[in-house]
C-alpha cells in the first residue's frame, strides 16, 4: 500500500507595497541632485536673459525678475532699430561655407593620415597637431598683409577661404575617429575594382558620419560667435558685419535699454539652439566615438 505525501501549500506571494508617490520624487530628487543643480546653473542665466527681454526699459535690470507686463514688442523693436537681418545673413554665409571648406578639404586629409602608410606619416601627423597650439594672435600680421595685397580685407572672404587648406582640430578628430574603422572594409571595395576616392566617398563616409557632423557643427559654432576674425578683416565695412560685431554695436549704442539688448542677444542664440537640438543625436555620439579609441 503505498501512500503519497501532500505537498506543503505555497504561501501566495504578495505583490510589494509601493512607495507612496512623494517618497518616490524625494528619492528621484536626490539621486539625481547634482545634475539638477548643474541644470539650474546652466539654464539660470537663460531665464533671466529671456525674462529681461520681455520686460519693460524701467523694469529691466531692477529687484523684480519677472515681467510686469510681456513685452513682445522688443523683438520687432530690434528689427526696426538694427539690420539684424543683414547680421544674421552674413553669419550664415560666413558659418555655411566656412564649414563646406572645411568639410571638403579636412576628410581627405584625415583619411591620409588614418589609411596611408607612407614615410613620414607620423611627422605630418605631429605637424597638424603642432599648428593646433600657435596662437592665431602670432600670424595675425603677416596674414591680414597678405589678404590686404589680395585687396580682400573688409570683406569675409579671408575667413573662408582658408578653410579650403584644412582645419587642424578637425583633421585631428576625424582622424582618430578614421582609425578605428577596420581595413576589412576599404580592403573589400579595392576588391570590388574601386579606387582610393571612390572607397572614401562610398564606404567610408557613410561610416563616419557621426565624427563629420560633430566636426561641422563644431566648425559651425565657432564660425558663429567668432568675434575676433569678423572684427579684424570686416569691421570697417557696415555691410559686411556679423551677429557678434553687431551685438557689440547694438550694445554699446543701446546699452541703458537692456531688454533690448537681451532681446537681440535672443534672436542672435536662437539659430544655433535650434540647430543644436536636432543634431545633438549625431553630435555626442560622434564626440563619444572620437575620443574612445
Amino acid at each position: 500500500m503505498t501512500t503519497t505525501l501532500a505537498r506543503p501549500r505555497q504561501a501566495a506571494t504578495r505583490p510589494a507595497p509601493r512607495a507612496p508617490r512623494g517618497r518616490t520624487t524625494l528619492y528621484w530628487i536626490a539621486k539625481h541632485a547634482l545634475a539638477i543643480a548643474l541644470a539650474v546653473m546652466f539654464l539660470g542665466p537663460l531665464v533671466f536673459i529671456a525674462l529681461t527681454a520681455l520686460m519693460s526699459d524701467q523694469q529691466a535690470l531692477t529687484s523684480q525678475l519677472w515681467p510686469k507686463t510681456w513685452n513682445w514688442g522688443n523683438f520687432a523693436e530690434i528689427f526696426e532699430t538694427a539690420p539684424l537681418l543683414t547680421w544674421i545673413r552674413n553669419t550664415l554665409i560666413y558659418s555655411i561655407l566656412a564649414t563646406v571648406f572645411m568639410l571638403v578639404s579636412s576628410i581627405p586629409v584625415a583619411y591620409a593620415l588614418a589609411r596611408f602608410r607612407f614615410r613620414g606619416r607620423k611627422l605630418a601627423f605631429l605637424l597638424v597637431v603642432t599648428t593646433m597650439m600657435l596662437p592665431p594672435q602670432v600670424v595675425a600680421v603677416p596674414i591680414y598683409l597678405i589678404w590686404a595685397r589680395f585687396h580682400l580685407t573688409g570683406t569675409l572672404w579671408p575667413l573662408i577661404l582658408p578653410m579650403l587648406l584644412g582645419d587642424a582640430f578637425s583633421i585631428f578628430l576625424l582622424r582618430q575617429f578614421l582609425v578605428t574603422i577596420p581595413r576589412e572594409y576599404s580592403d573589400a571595395a579595392r576588391v570590388d575594382g574601386c579606387g582610393e576616392f571612390r572607397t572614401l566617398i562610398r564606404v567610408i563616409v557613410p561610416m563616419a558620419r557621426p565624427a563629420i557632423a560633430a566636426v561641422a557643427l563644431f566648425q559651425f559654432f565657432y564660425c558663429w560667435n567668432d568675434y575676433y576674425g569678423p572684427l579684424m578683416y570686416a569691421g570697417t565695412d557696415l555691410d559686411n558685419w556679423t551677429l557678434s560685431l553687431g551685438l557689440a554695436a547694438f550694445r554699446s549704442v543701446h546699452r541703458v535699454q537692456w531688454n533690448l539688448t537681451m532681446a537681440a542677444t535672443i534672436l542672435a542664440m536662437a539659430p544655433v539652439i535650434v540647430v543644436f537640438f536636432f543634431a545633438q543625436k549625431v553630435f555626442i555620439e560622434g564626440v563619444k566615438l572620437t575620443g574612445v579609441k
